[in-house]
């Protein structure tokens, strides 16, 4: 009783294509019935034995088949549900966007080999953690460019990232503004929304004045700094931004703290694709669909 109570269609505007094909078939009834051809000029009494094998009429015709086979058609077409399942959305990873800066400051040596080799090393052990989510890569330098959109292939992501390098950028200074809106862009069709991990070692003052417009997904900064060098700008870029800040460290601390935010679910719980669906079973009409177009490699049904 509960799964009749359930039952519902998932696309139920499909069942109007029943009308046209219920009106097809009356106009073919009509058109091919002799007797009603000539009860019009005959008698009805009379006309039963003036027809000459009217008793051999067929009953069942090849259009009352492919009126039953519309009808299933349709049927299956319409979603027919009454069960609930989980969605095979509901375990993915969020996807994320890494925006990871690509200036001369970033070839400094404090953090070996360069600050920009350990953003390296520290993209490669997020990704092994993340494995199968979707990453897409933004650099920035005086202006931001898209690497790469979103992606569940973890390698060409790290191979793009090993070919950064400040000599390629086009114009120097930090236009991380920029390189949010790319990294906004960047996970607009994603169905869990997702997040921004900016990886940067220091950012200027005129850069965070413009950060204040840059509000999105929620955003994990890494710094990219030396333990006792001055963060005063990484601070407020993280305030202006509204980021998490996570400082990177010689072990495997700063890579946890950065996948369980990643991974934090609670921005995106009431996305659709969520929690659990309605399954269809307008599949199982599939079987008898085909059966009944078997019947139309009978001699005579389609061709004499």
């Amino acid at each position: 009783m509960d799964a009749l109570a359930a039952f519902h269609f998932e696309r139920p505007l499909w069942l109007l294509a029943l009308l046209p094909a219920a009106a097809l078939w009356l106009l073919e009834r009509r058109s091919s019935d002799a007797l009603q051809q000539w009860r019009r000029v005959i008698d009805p009494a009379l006309l039963p034995y003036l027809l000459v094998g009217s008793d051999r009429h067929q009953r069942i015709t090849p259009s009352d088949w492919l009126f039953l086979a519309w009808i299933v058609a349709t049927l299956a077409i319409a979603g027919p549900a009454w069960q609930r399942e989980p969605s095979p959305f509901a375990g993915a990873k969020p996807a994320v966007a890494v925006v990871l800066k690509v200036t001369p400051s970033m070839l400094t040596e404090d953090l070996a080999p360069t600050r920009l080799d350990r953003a390296r090393q520290k993209l490669a052990d997020i990704l092994a953690a993340r494995e199968g989510a979707s990453t897409a890569l933004v650099a920035y330098a005086g202006s931001a460019h898209l690497v790469l959109p979103a992606t569940p292939d973890s390698g060409v992501v790290l191979d793009l990232a090993k070919a950064l390098s400040p000599r390629i950028m086009p114009k120097e200074g930090e236009d991380l503004a920029g390189a949010l809106a790319l990294a906004r862009r960047a996970l607009a069709g994603s169905a869990d929304g997702g997040s921004v991990l900016v990886m940067a070692d220091t950012i200027a003052p005129e850069a965070v004045a413009d950060l204040a417009q840059s509000r999105g997904p929620a955003v994990t900064l890494l710094a990219l700094v030396a333990p006792g060098t001055d963060t005063s700008g990484v601070a407020d870029a993280a305030r202006a931004m509204g980021a998490t800040t996570i400082p990177t460290t010689p072990d495997q601390t700063d890579v946890a703290a950065i996948v369980r935010r990643l991974d934090s679910r609670d921005a995106a719980a009431s996305v659709a694709g969520e929690g659990e669906h309605w399954r269809e079973a307008g599949y199982w009409l599939v079987p008898l669909l085909a059966l009944l177009t078997l019947l139309w490699f009978r001699r005579g049904w389609v061709l004499p």
